[in-house]
């Protein structure tokens, strides 16, 4: 049931039947939703039931079952599902994997990120040669803590002078795949209503809040917008005292 390497060649994941989401009516959405349920609830009957499946892995699985005291109005089952990555911004700036991974600085930072660049299959399909193969899958650190820049959150000047996007952020694929993590959203969440106060107050565009003034407020509310690696041998010596 598992390819050689990190990644499942099954799991509740069901790829491909999104991508229509965007521009779908909302009925059409419903029944995306819908095979969504449906294919969850029959890769949990399978591994819980099916007898290919391991006895033990069979047992274990027939310990778990829905919740009893959520969703009671649906069978206790979700009404919506988790939505990893949809449209995003193209904004002032276009946060890239080059920023995550330091290659290239980043401008005007207003928080941080730093989980993995990480993103699911994007299709599984059968070779020529008869194998299951997952096509897509992302699982690339970046070093350490990165900064992301205020450009990203506001749109590009003439298109919106009163917008700021902490959460569909201009970023590509790859840079969104650690990005788009709940932390993060809320990091920049404050980042952005420090943003929004200074240009309601100042009545100026948000692409005009000056940045020297943002940075000073931010960091004396808190925010944490660069990080300096500890030299490995200082950090040698720190834990060798622990």
């Amino acid at each position: 049931m598992r390819r050689a390497g990190r990644r499942p060649l099954e799991s509740s994941t069901r790829s491909r039947i999104t991508r229509p989401t965007p521009e779908a009516s909302y009925e059409r959405r419903r029944a995306i939703l819908k095979e969504h349920e449906t294919y969850q609830k029959g890769w949990l009957y399978f591994i819980a039931n099916d007898p290919r499946v391991p006895a033990d892995v069979r047992a274990k699985m027939n310990t778990y079952g829905l919740p009893k005291d959520e969703f009671k109005d649906n069978g206790g089952w979700s009404h919506q599902i988790y939505v990893r990555e949809a449209r995003r911004m193209i904004g002032q700036y276009v946060m890239t994997q080059n920023e995550l991974t330091k290659k290239k600085p980043t401008p005007e930072s207003v928080g941080m990120g730093s989980y993995t660049i990480d993103s699911h299959n994007v299709q599984r399909y059968i070779t020529p040669e008869g194998y299951v193969q997952n096509e897509g899958d992302i699982g690339t650190p970046t070093g350490g803590p990165y900064e992301i820049a205020y450009g990203s959150l506001v749109p590009k000047r003439g298109q919106a002078d009163n917008l700021l996007v902490p959460v569909c952020v201009s970023s590509t694929h790859i840079a969104f795949g650690s990005i788009r993590m709940e932390p993060v959203f809320m990091i920049l969440g404050q980042s952005a209503a420090t943003a929004a106060v200074m240009a309601i107050d100042a009545k100026i565009p948000v692409q005009d809040v000056p940045y020297a003034k943002l940075r000073e407020r931010l960091l004396k509310d808190g925010q944490i917008l660069s990080y300096a690696a500890e030299p490995a041998a200082k950090a040698e010596k720190t834990k060798a005292k622990k």
